[in-house]
């Protein structure tokens, strides 16, 4: 079965407020970084997962998303998959 590689980018939604990217951006600025107006956080998430073809993996990355990897009141996701290689049965 083909191993796939997904890379999910969390993120807060537009108009919630992020104390953590707001706590980076007054430090930056302090460190002379004065051109840095504001930040955002977010999270970044690699799996590696087997699936029978690419949209099979897509579905289950999805549905890990959407039951786990992101809060669906403040946050919204992206990911890519790429293909890794073939698992090869011995």
């Amino acid at each position: 079965m083909p191993i796939f590689k997904a890379r999910i980018q969390v993120r807060l939604k537009a108009g919630i407020l992020d104390p953590q990217g707001q706590t980076i951006a007054h430090a930056l600025q302090s460190l002379g970084f004065a051109q840095v107006q504001s930040v955002r956080t977010g999270k970044l998430m690699e799996l590696e997962l087997t699936a029978e073809n690419r949209e099979m993996a897509e579905d289950i990355v999805k549905r890990a998303c959407d039951k786990l990897l992101a809060n669906p009141v403040t946050e919204e996701y992206s990911f890519e998959i790429e293909d890794v290689e073939e698992d090869v049965a011995v």
